[in-house]
């Protein structure tokens, strides 16, 4: 079922294992460096990715997102989002938000591509 939101959420077991990357694609598109932007953010980008996430592809494992909260909208495709023991499916026009709460997996268990923009905040190395 669909909810307000836009996106379909079913119950998972919490038994469920977040499998290892496969059949994901990241081109960076765009990066700004936050130090001289914004006081007290010195060695911090905002960036934004394209990321296609190819049928049976997974993105994982189980991460968080502590330290790089983000956007993220899907542009083609459907993904599903694994996280609080719940997967939601989200399809083109819609998005969701990631903080430091967020600890989740997506998968593209479609026949086509799913395509994101990736929107986020990370510490560079």
């Amino acid at each position: 079922m669909y909810g307000t939101d836009g996106a379909k959420g079913d119950a998972v077991t919490s038994e469920q294992e977040a499998p290892e990357t496969k059949g994901v694609t990241v081109r960076q598109l765009a990066t700004v460096d936050l130090g001289p932007e914004i006081e007290g953010l010195a060695g911090r980008e905002l960036r934004m990715r394209i990321v296609t996430i190819e049928p049976g592809g997974v993105l994982g494992p189980l991460h968080d997102h502590i330290g790089r909260p983000g956007l993220v909208y899907i542009l083609e495709g459907t993904i599903t989002d694994h996280r609080d023991g719940v997967a939601r499916e989200y399809g083109p026009g819609v998005g969701w938000p990631e903080d430091k709460n967020t600890m989740h997996w997506l998968e593209n268990t479609g026949t086509t591509p799913a395509v994101e923009i990736s929107i986020d905040v990370f510490a560079r190395t």
